[in-house]
This record gives C-alpha cells, sequence and structure tokens, in this order.
C-alpha cells in the first residue's frame, strides 16, 4: 500500500448510533493495518431541526449534507454514514467506496416495557413461527393502535396489516423515542432492528418483521463509508475493510431506486439477500400510500451483476405500474401536510 497520511478525519453525525458506527469503522481500519482515525462530529441540519417534520425541512440529504460539504471541502478525509441516508445519486466527486457486513436489515416491533414481558413472553422470534406471532401481535394491538413511525414506506406496508392504525412520526434519538414508548405516548414503535442490535437493545425488539410484511429500506442495516472520488490513498484504506456480500447487496439496492427515480419520501423497500456464496436474490415493494396496492418485483444474480439485478426489476416494477404510484405519492406529499411524509434515517 503507497504511504498513507499520519491520521484519518473521519466525519460522523453526532448521535450514539452514528457515533458507534464511526467508532467501529475506527477501529476496523486500524486492526486492518491503517492510520488512525480521527472521529469528527458535524451537526447536521436534521439534528438541529428536531422537531420539525422531516418532510418540511428536506430530503435525504437532510442527515447527510453537511457531512459530505466537509468532505468535498477537503476537511475531512471520509465520512460514515447509515447507508439508507445517501440519496440516490451522490454529489459529483464522491462515492461510496466501502461498506462493513449488513447487520439484521429487517424492521421491528418494539413494544412498551411496563406490559413486554406479558405479552411477547410466547414470541418465538423465528422466521418459520412469524405468521403466527403477526397473528398474536394484531390481537395484542388491537384494530386502532397508536403506531410510532413516520416512514411511508412503513406505513404504506403495514397499513395492510392494521388498516384502522393512527401512525404518528416520532423524532428523537432512540433513547428518547424508547423513553416516549414506555411513557405510553404510542402503543408500538417500528424502528430497524440493525440500530437495536448496534446498540445493546436487542432485548427491546419484541417482533421482526418478516420481509413479507415489511420490504425494509433500500441499505437499511449496512453502514456505507463515503470518500473523494480522487483520493487514492483513503479509497485504498477502505478497501481494506470492505465486505463484498453487503458490498454487492448495497449496489443493487441502490440501482434499484435509481431506476424508480430515487425519492427521499418514496414508498419502497428493497432487500437484496445471499443466495449463497455468489449469489444474491434482491426482493422490491411499491406500495401506494393507502396500502391498496401493492407491486412485488424479484430477480436473481451473481455478486458481479449487482447493479445490473437491480435495474432489471426496476424495469420489472415501471412496466407493471410503479411510476403511477410513486408519482401520486409525490403528489399526495407536496399537496398534503401529513405526519405520514416522513423519512426513515440512522437506522432507526
Amino acid at each position: 500500500m503507497a504511504a498513507l497520511k499520519s491520521d484519518l478525519r473521519l466525519g460522523t453525525r453526532g448521535s450514539r448510533l452514528a457515533l458507534w458506527q464511526a467508532s467501529e469503522v475506527a477501529s476496523r481500519v486500524t486492526a486492518a493495518g491503517g492510520p488512525p482515525c480521527r472521529i469528527v462530529v458535524i451537526k447536521t441540519s436534521g439534528d438541529r431541526l428536531q422537531d420539525a417534520p422531516v418532510s418540511e425541512i428536506g430530503g435525504k440529504r437532510l442527515f447527510v449534507k453537511e457531512i459530505e460539504d466537509a468532505l468535498l471541502g477537503g476537511d475531512i478525509d471520509l465520512a460514515v454514514h447509515s447507508s439508507k441516508d445517501l440519496p440516490a445519486v451522490l454529489p459529483d466527486g464522491l462515492a461510496i467506496a466501502g461498506v462493513l457486513p449488513r447487520e439484521d436489515p429487517l424492521d421491528a416491533v418494539v413494544l412498551p416495557l411496563p406490559n413486554r414481558s406479558d405479552v411477547v413472553s410466547g414470541f418465538s422470534r423465528t422466521d418459520t413461527a412469524a405468521e403466527i406471532d403477526l397473528a398474536r401481535l394484531t390481537t395484542l394491538l388491537g384494530p386502532s393502535p397508536s403506531l410510532g413511525t413516520g416512514s411511508v414506506r412503513r406505513i404504506a406496508q403495514l397499513l395492510r396489516l392494521f388498516p384502522g392504525a393512527l401512525f404518528t412520526p416520532i423524532r428523537g434519538n432512540l433513547d428518547t423515542r424508547l423513553r416516549k414508548l414506555d411513557n405510553g405516548e404510542h402503543d408500538a414503535l417500528i424502528l430497524a432492528a440493525a440500530g437495536l442490535r448496534r446498540l445493546g437493545l436487542q432485548s427491546r425488539i419484541s417482533l421482526r418483521l418478516p420481509a413479507s410484511v415489511s420490504v425494509p429500506a433500500p441499505g437499511q442495516g449496512i453502514i456505507a463509508i463515503e470518500t473523494r472520488q480522487d483520493d487514492e490513498h483513503v479509497r485504498q484504506v477502505v478497501a481494506t475493510i470492505n465486505d463484498a456480500a453487503a458490498d454487492a447487496a448495497l449496489c443493487a439496492e441502490r440501482a434499484l431506486v435509481a431506476a424508480l427515480g430515487g425519492g427521499c419520501q418514496a414508498p419502497l423497500g428493497a432487500l437484496a439477500s445471499p443466495v449463497d456464496h455468489d449469489n444474491l436474490e434482491l426482493v422490491a415493494v411499491v406500495v401506494s400510500l393507502d396500502g391498496g396496492h401493492a407491486l412485488y418485483g424479484t430477480a436473481r444474480g451473481t455478486r458481479g451483476e449487482a447493479a445490473a439485478i437491480g435495474a432489471k426489476v426496476g424495469a420489472q416494477l415501471i412496466t407493471d405500474g410503479a411510476e403511477e404510484i410513486l408519482a401520486d405519492a409525490r403528489r399526495r406529499q407536496a399537496t398534503v401536510d401529513s405526519p405520514q411524509s416522513a423519512v426513515d434515517h440512522n437506522d432507526r
């Protein structure tokens, strides 16, 4: 490897989860023989505007813009993100140089602590018993539960399971969200399993939602490392810790999003899963905002074909009518000040 800088400045948000992710990247770089990383906390627009609905204050770059600006300006050498925070098209001059192994990509139901031991003691937490557990969950929560989530993707899919539910956006860090749940503000939260597991809160996961019920956000559970395209030294360092399986999965999922025109508030889910050592399967869904119309697409191929797989499924969904569903979702979100028009972010 060519001579490298004495240390690398690693940009990140300042939340507990973001700092965990940055520290994990830094430790892996050092363990692989790379230079030490100095973590630089950068406050983003999304961090400063905690009380405003995400739909009113920006798109997906809301949680990465200032970090990417610092990277482009040379103030940091690499940036660490939850990959689902990254827009489908990165700014000119930037690229994803590597990713870490994927954590559990599924959405999770989190129930309040006061009742949790009674209501989930019989949940198997295995994929094979998911249908039985889901039936118990719907009985437990009743016909009109208050569910804490502002993600249009989650809402559109979960309306099919809970047609009478009240969905309420819940901002703030993970600890704040869990405290609000336990204080009785919601009957349940829908969060990414990955963030809970990374912070040692896997015991709060009451039920993992199978992809047949809620296809996760593209990139969910994957930590992405962004660099300047022309910084070969840093790109070489990042390459030493890149996980090939997660890299291929993210490539397929992002190619799908690009084929469908991106969109920061799209009712769109995608999950690429390994089939064997060299092959993966991509499953994607586009759902109308009311949950009444869902289009599914799927394809298999090798890791080397990941981008082509994403483009293929995207084209399949467009043929089936996805553009009309997504256009309608954009129109509704542009004209209605809805608590449902928020975006997944930071693996929560």
